[in-house]
């Protein structure tokens, strides 16, 4: 082994190497896990220990992390010290972290069938270019970095489709010790998510008589060669919601609405997951399908039926 470096050391390594591999916005979210989590507990230390490690993860538990932001740690974590490990600086050993089983279920917030008429009935009586984005997002279950990053050209209204080619984002970084965040326009957020959305009837009709007389180049929320960044939007939503008295849904709840509303029209879960970009079929299964008692009872008679 060569020389023993501190884990703040190879962490100093690992960040130059690894900024060369991947997008701006992953390695910035790196940063920010490094800096907040990593950095302060064992940034001095020469090596990891398992029972220290299982103890940092009940901590950050306890302080309100959710077990996914805490496993996402742990993954940088593990680069980091197997990078170290290649390099001869630490000693590699295979951690076996536990997470306690009894977890709350996730429950997602969607407008009711009522609430999103109301909402959509709204917009094509009140058009204005930031209502148009609420109302492509019911109908196409964009997120927010997708629908601020839309420009007119991404709309084909001859065969009906809407091209997600990129997103905006703001994203935190340290530049020669500086802290900073800077907006960028990048693309989407896994190659699943470059896709193509069918657009409805109603918001063909809407697109079709001003999207003649736009300039392409222009982004749809602002009808400007300059952008409007999420979370401009996200306080242009929320008073929005406000003035209508509706739900005060986060703004990801309209793109939780549209999948909803997929699914209960029976579509097949496969479609739903490629419409909202999913990398996987499982995460829109989890996400969205529920079945009720009813669904179970159906579902167990017709298995006895085949079997007569």
């Amino acid at each position: 082994m060569t020389e023993q470096k501190t884990i703040a050391a190879i962490i100093s390594a690992w960040k130059a190497d690894k900024r060369q591999y991947v997008k701006k916005s992953t390695f910035s979210a790196y940063m920010l896990l490094i800096e907040n989590h990593l950095l302060p507990v064992f940034g001095s230390k020469y090596n990891v220990e398992e029972p220290e490690l299982q103890g940092f993860v009940f901590q950050k538990l306890k302080e309100g992390l959710s077990q996914k932001s805490v496993k996402d740690i742990l993954i940088v974590l593990k680069m980091v010290l197997k990078f170290g490990a290649k390099n001869k600086w630490i000693e590699y050993q295979p951690l076996d972290i536990k997470f306690p089983t009894h977890q709350q279920k996730q429950t997602i917030e969607v407008l009711s069938r009522a609430h999103q008429k109301k909402l959509m009935n709204y917009v094509q009586e009140h058009f204005t270019f930031r209502n148009l984005g609420i109302y492509i997002c019911l109908s196409a279950g964009m997120r927010i970095g997708e629908i601020c990053a839309l420009t007119w050209e991404d709309i084909d209204i001859e065969n009906g489709i809407i091209h997600i080619r990129r997103t905006i984002q703001r994203i935190y970084m340290i530049d020669a010790g500086v802290r900073k965040t800077e907006l960028i326009l990048d693309t989407p957020k896994t190659k699943n998510s470059t896709r193509e959305i069918p657009i409805s009837r109603n918001l063909l009709k809407m697109l079709k008589p001003i999207k003649k007389i736009m300039n392409p180049n222009f982004f749809v929320l602002t009808n400007d060669a300059k952008p409007t960044e999420p979370r401009t939007y996200r306080s242009y939503y929320k008073k929005f919601m406000q003035a209508l008295d509706m739900p005060q849904l986060k703004f990801h709840g309209l793109r939780h609405s549209f999948a909803t509303r997929c699914i209960e029209s029976k579509c097949d879960y496969k479609t739903v997951s490629v419409i909202l970009g999913h990398s996987n079929v499982s995460t829109t299964l989890n996400l969205y399908v529920h079945p009720n008692l009813e669904q179970k009872k159906k579902c167990i008679e017709q298995m006895f039926k085949a079997l007569k």
